[in-house]
């Protein structure tokens, strides 16, 4: 069942008791709900920093624990946006500590610095929607900064792709394609903006759990003097070396940088 099926089920349970609503997903994730009327977020956040702290162990390496707070009324609830995520650290050093360690700014958007748990990020930036990410780019890109802003739209996932809500994807995606021209006009000569997905999440298939398909990759700058698509086999390390590449900073282990090719 989805996350939104399980606190209909039992967030009524949830407020009468005081009890928490523990699911799990396939990420591996394990989600903690409460009504903030009944648990106030910051005891919603104590005990979920709590549950990382004992699934560290080997033997769990779950990847995310997530407070999952909403509000409403029985048959009327709605989580809310204060959502946090726990998240257990990269294995290994990211281009993002690569960034950071060089005295470049990492400034992370939306959920980038719970995904990440705050390793490389110089500075966190938390989002209320899409649009609301938006806002927060366009102006973090008019400012004077040196390095990455990494922004996360989590609404295209938590409310219209694992809810497979169609003409609410599409509407989402209408609104944030009208969002580009600003972008686009706010980019300085030498900026690279890359829009891509971190995974797939059809709204038409089946079931409420991430889909396994090809992301886009788009690549943009108001230096490029052509047009093109990139050939070989781009994953997501090759965005990261790519990023390195550009900054001159320790590349990734993995990943193939394209960034001669952009022109």
């Amino acid at each position: 069942a989805s996350g939104t099926q399980i606190i209909d089920e039992w967030g009524e349970h949830q407020m009468k008791t005081g009890d928490l609503i523990v699911y799990t997903s396939a990420d591996p994730v394990l989600q903690i709900a409460a009504h903030e009327d009944i648990i106030p977020l910051d005891e919603l956040y104590d005990i979920c920093e709590k549950v990382r702290e004992l699934t560290k162990d080997p033997k769990y390496l779950i990847g995310r624990i997530i407070a999952r707070p909403y509000v409403g009324e029985p048959g009327n609830f709605t989580r809310t946006s204060n959502r946090h995520d726990y998240a257990l650290k990269p294995f290994g050093k990211t281009v993002m500590n690569a960034l950071k360690d060089d005295g470049y700014d990492v400034i992370a958007i939306g959920k980038i610095n719970d995904i990440y748990d705050g390793e490389g990020v110089t500075e966190a930036i938390r989002t209320k929607s899409n649009m609301d990410g938006m806002d927060q780019l366009n102006h973090v890109v008019q400012k004077d900064f040196n390095g990455l802003s990494f922004l996360n739209l989590v609404d295209f996932d938590a409310l219209y792709g694992h809810r497979r809500d169609k003409p609410g994807y599409a509407q989402a995606i209408k609104d944030f394609d009208e969002r580009l021209p600003e972008l686009l006009g706010n980019l300085r000569e030498d900026d690279l903006l890359i829009i891509t997905a971190d995974h797939g999440n059809d709204p038409t298939a089946e079931g409420t759990d991430h889909t396994r398909e090809y992301i886009p990759v788009l690549w943009y700058s108001p230096k490029f003097q052509e047009g093109g698509e990139l050939k070989g086999d781009t994953t997501f390390s090759s965005i990261g070396a790519t990023i390195a590449d550009n900054f001159g900073v320790k590349a990734p282990e993995f990943g193939h940088s394209y960034l001669s090719e952009l022109k």
